[in-house]
């Protein structure tokens, strides 16, 4: 169940990232992949940081978001290079 709740947290961080980052998005598993990646991005900043957005699903989406909006920004960034 917890792998479930993993891909869920990352499909909404991806969609959301897209959303924010204003790109079309990658498509549904473009968006999971880029939202699972910035998940663990956001959860190794966070930690190194010593900074915590909570427990529960909600902070793990706020996580996973803001990794997926920083690795959105660094792909693009490497795009345009």
């Amino acid at each position: 169940m917890g792998f479930l709740w993993f891909c869920i947290v990352g499909l909404v961080a991806g969609w959301l990232a897209g959303t924010l980052v204003k790109g079309g998005g990658f498509g549904l598993v473009g968006d999971l992949v880029v939202g699972v990646i910035g998940a663990f991005l956001g959860g190794f900043l966070f930690s190194s940081f010593g900074v915590s957005a909570g427990g529960g699903l909600i902070g793990s989406i706020v996580v996973a978001t803001i990794g997926a909006v920083i690795l959105l920004f660094v792909v693009r960034l490497i795009k345009r290079a």
